[in-house]
C-alpha cells in the first residue's frame, strides 16, 4: 500500500505511478477470442455445445442451450424467502430511478416555420451477459436488465454459464423479477459471439451488455460495430475522501468492500489527516485477518491501495477529477460542497452513512459504472443505453423557401450538384 502527501516532493511522481499500475496489460486473448467468434460465426449451435462442453464441463445438445421455464421455477423456488424479499426491495428502487431518467419526446417549430423533432424508441433486443460459478452477482443481473426493460425493450436474452451444470438460483430469481424470460446456459467468448452473430437456436440481439472476465471483454470488444456495447469493464475501483470525524473500521470496511473483488481492484483513501490514514491503515490489516476473501483483498490492497494526505479539501477534489473513480465517497460533514468541484466519478456516495454497498445493491442508480478512468468521457448504464433517438424536419413551400437557398449555396460550393437542385427544383429554380 502506498502512502503519499501533496506536501511531499516527491509526491507527483508517485501519484503519476499510482495510476499507472494497473494500465499494463496483463496479456492479450485477441487471437483465441477472434478463433471463438469466428467457430460461432460460421458453426453456430455446434460450435457453442462444444465450447461449453470444453470450458464448463458441460455437454450439451442444442434443445439444451435455453434454460426451460420449468427449471426456472424450479430453481427460483429453492431461494429463502428473505432473498426473495430483498431482491424486490432492490428491483423496486431500481426501477423507481431509471424510469425516472427517461427522456421525453421533443418537437418545435422554428421562426422560419420549420417543425424540428427528435423521437426516442427502444431497442428491439437487447443480450445480458451474467457471470457464473463463484462470481455469479444477482444485483448485476437486475441493474443490467431492470432499466432495459423500463426502456422499453421488447426481448431480453440472457446468457449465464452453468459449470459442470449448476444453476445459480438467486440469479434465475433476479432474472425473472426483472422481466427475462429467454435464458440461455452458456458463457465466455462463445455466449457473445451467439448474442452478436446469432444461431439456429439463439436469434441476433442489438445490443451486450455485462460484465464478464477478459475473454468476455475481448469479446465484446470484438463484435462492437455490429453489435452495440456497453463498455469494456475493468477492476472496480473506489476513492474514499474523509476527515478524522469518521470510525477508522467503517473507512477500513469501505476500502475492503472494493479490494475483496478482484486482485486488481483498487482502493484509495484522501484525508487531510496523516494520524487518521494511519489508523485506517490499521483498521484495514485488522479486517484482513477475518475477511472471508482475505487472500484476494490483500493482494488488492498492497499492490494497489494507497493513502493519500492533503492540505485541503480543494487539493482532493481535483485529485479525484485526475484519478475519475468509478466510485466516490465523500465522508464528510458537507459532502456537497466538495462534490460540487467534483467533475468526473461514476457515481458518488455523499456522506457518513453511505457506503458503496448501498449502490450496489439498493441505492437505486446503476452500479454498472466506467472504470479505470474512463470517469472522464463515460457515464454508468442507464435507460439510455436502451434507447435510440431519431430526428425528424417537416416543412412546407414557405419554409423551404427561406432556408433553400443557403442550402442550394453551400451543396454547390461542396460539389455535389444533385443535392443542391433536389432543394432548387423545389423553388421553382432548375
Amino acid at each position: 500500500m502506498k502512502r503519499l502527501d501533496t506536501g511531499s516532493a516527491e509526491f507527483e511522481a508517485g501519484f503519476v505511478a499510482l495510476l499507472a499500475d494497473r494500465e499494463t496489460e496483463s496479456g492479450r486473448v485477441d487471437k483465441p477470442v477472434a478463433a471463438i467468434l469466428e467457430d460461432v460465426r460460421t458453426r453456430g449451435d455446434a460450435a457453442v455445445c462444444e465450447l461449453t462442453s470444453k470450458f464448463d464441463r458441460l455437454p450439451l445438445t442444442p434443445d439444451r442451450l435455453r434454460i426451460s421455464a420449468e427449471e426456472i421455477d424450479a430453481e427460483t423456488a429453492k431461494v429463502p424467502q428473505d432473498q426473495i424479499d430483498a431482491l424486490n426491495v432492490a428491483a423496486s428502487r431500481i426501477e423507481a430511478f431509471h424510469r425516472a431518467q427517461l427522456p421525453k419526446d421533443m418537437e418545435f417549430t422554428d421562426a422560419d416555420g420549420v417543425t424540428l423533432g427528435q423521437r426516442w424508441n427502444a431497442l428491439d433486443a437487447v443480450g445480458l451477459y451474467v457471470p457464473g460459478g463463484k462470481a455469479a452477482y444477482p444485483s448485476s443481473v437486475l441493474m443490467n436488465a431492470i432499466p432495459a426493460h423500463v426502456a422499453g425493450v421488447e426481448r431480453l436474452a440472457m446468457c449465464v454459464p452453468t459449470p459442470d451444470g449448476v444453476l445459480n438460483p438467486l440469479v434465475l430469481a433476479a432474472a425473472k423479477r426483472s422481466g427475462v424470460t429467454e435464458i440461455y446456459r452458456i458463457g465466455g467468448a462463445q455466449a457473445v459471439g451467439a448474442m452478436a452473430y446469432g444461431t439456429e437456436t439463439i436469434r441476433p440481439v442489438d445490443r451486450i451488455v455485462g460484465p464478464g472476465n477478459a475473454y468476455v471483454a475481448e469479446a465484446k470488444r470484438q463484435v462492437f460495430g455490429r453489435v452495440g456495447i456497453d463498455s469494456i469493464a475493468g477492476p472496480s475501483e473506489v476513492v474514499v475522501v474523509a476527515d478524522n470525524q469518521n470510525n477508522p473500521r467503517l473507512v477500513a470496511l469501505d476500502l475492503m468492500a472494493q479490494a475483496e473483488h478482484d486482485e486488481l481492484a483498487q482502493s484509495i483513501l484522501i484525508t487531510n489527516d496523516t494520524a487518521f490514514g494511519e489508523a485506517v491503515a490499521a483498521a484495514v490489516e485488522t479486517e484482513l485477518k477475518t475477511l472471508t476473501r482475505s487472500a484476494i483483498a490483500s493482494a488488492s490492497w498492497r499492490d494497489f491501495g494507497a493513502i493519500i494526505t492533503v492540505a485541503n479539501w480543494d487539493e482532493a477534489a481535483k485529485l479525484v477529477d485526475r484519478i475519475a473513480p468509478e466510485h466516490l465517497e465523500l465522508m464528510l460533514d458537507d459532502p456537497k460542497s466538495v462534490f460540487a468541484k467534483v467533475r468526473h466519478a461514476g457515481a458518488a456516495f455523499l456522506g457518513r452513512f453511505c457506503p458503496e454497498a448501498v449502490g450496489d445493491y439498493v441505492g437505486g442508480p446503476n452500479h454498472v459504472l466506467p472504470t479505470s478512468r474512463t470517469a472522464r468521457f463515460a457515464s454508468g448504464l442507464s435507460v439510455y443505453d436502451f434507447l435510440k433517438r431519431t430526428t425528424y424536419i417537416a416543412a412546407d413551400r414557405e419554409a423551404l423557401e427561406k432556408i433553400g437557398p443557403a442550402g442550394v449555396t453551400l451543396a454547390n460550393a461542396e460539389g455535389l450538384e444533385a443535392h443542391a437542385l433536389s432543394i432548387s427544383a423545389r423553388l421553382g429554380n432548375s
